[in-house]
């Protein structure tokens, strides 16, 4: 479905990204790991067009997306959640979760997307009325991943999900993707500092370093490499 060559991402003379190749799978969660300055960041904002790539190729079920606007991309079915949730603080819950509509046209689905966020988040289905601003850390994430929702995407790119949140809260987010994916079907790609949380629901990882892939498996594998999980992953 998601299909990833040779890709090539600069802030100036820096590449952050050196000929990375991947291949997702449909109905797959799919960890990308690696320490502070990997790449991981990048890749997904190359991916969803928030960055230009400098050259390579990102093909989304047969299309090449590359060079193509972040909007017309998150048309195709991807949905992006950057670190740090990015919600907007002065609106109501409810407001952001529509943003995330915003240009569908099927107003009954978007009522029932409306719903179906809320049943998989409670919390904010308490607060549906409530600025963001009141929201927890957790809150706020969970806010972030179901406006990406409320767009029915088929890829979810997920970066640092787990960030400043508490181990609960994380594993309540990890329980909602990997239910997600066997509900729906939903691709997902999450890139995680936290090695340990993204493997134990990814059915693959690749790990990244200075802005290349230096190893791929599947995610009980990666788990089970002592001196790859010494060498990259920190724990």
């Amino acid at each position: 479905m998601l299909d990833i060559d040779e890709l090539v991402t600069t802030y100036g003379a820096v590449r952050a990204l050196d000929k990375v190749s991947l291949s997702i799978e449909p109905g797959s969660i799919t960890a990308i790991l690696g320490a502070n300055g990997a790449g991981k960041t990048t890749l997904l904002r190359t991916i969803s067009g928030l960055v230009p790539a400098r050259s390579g190729k990102v093909t989304w079920d047969g299309e090449d997306l590359t060079g193509l606007a972040a909007d017309k991309i998150a048309r195709r079915g991807l949905s992006h959640v950057p670190e740090g949730s990015g919600v907007i603080a002065e609106l109501t819950v409810e407001e952001n979760l529509r943003l995330g509509a915003l240009w569908r046209r099927d107003r009954a689905d978007r009522e029932l997307a409306l719903k179906e966020v809320c049943e998989l988040f409670p919390p904010l289905a308490e607060r549906i009325e409530k600025p963001a601003s009141t929201l927890s850390g957790g809150e706020r994430q969970m806010l972030a991943i179901g406006r990406a929702l409320m767009s029915r995407p088929k890829l979810l790119l997920l970066d640092e999900p787990s960030l400043g949140l508490a181990p609960m809260i994380t594993a309540q987010i990890m329980r909602v993707l990997r239910d997600l994916r066997a509900d729906t079907g939903l691709t997902v790609l999450l890139v995680e500092q936290n090695a340990r949380s993204a493997l134990s629901i990814a059915d693959r990882g690749f790990v990244l370093s200075l802005g290349r892939v230096v190893a791929t498996g599947e995610a009980s594998t990666l788990l089970a490499d002592d001196q790859l999980r010494h060498a990259y992953l920190g724990f």
